[in-house]
């Protein structure tokens, strides 16, 4: 089954366009926060990937809606990893599953490595 992660910044936005692509690309169970990207506490993130059953398909729309920084993307996507699942991102169409979509994440955490070295993240 595929999952998807939504978020929001604020409780007065609304989540109804994500949502639409999240389900558009064909996610069944759908997974939502209102909170800044700053709020360490985004209880739905916290479940989105357990929900993803044996197909092990996460989905999110875009990158920034995961991580308030590189450094929290990248820990985030490498959990998933370690956990055997797969994430999709619909905006910049990074797909683990495919040879290109792993070098797209690899050459993302090389960049990172050097931004954290360079004292930039």
């Amino acid at each position: 089954m595929k999952i998807g992660y939504a978020r929001v910044s604020t409780e007065d936005q609304n989540p109804d366009l994500p949502l639409a692509a999240l389900k558009q690309a064909g996610c069944k169970r759908l997974f939502t926060d209102k909170a800044t990207g700053a709020h360490v506490k985004r209880p739905e993130l916290t479940r989105w990937p357990q929900g993803s059953g044996r197909r092990r398909h996460a989905h999110g729309l875009k990158l920034d809606r995961l991580g308030r920084s590189l450094r929290d993307l990248i820990g985030l996507l490498d959990d998933l990893k370690a956990r055997g699942v797969a994430f999709r991102s619909l905006t910049e169409s990074i797909d683990t599953t495919t040879p290109t979509g792993r070098a797209m994440w690899q050459m993302v955490g090389i960049l990172a490595e050097l931004g954290v070295r360079a004292g930039y993240v």
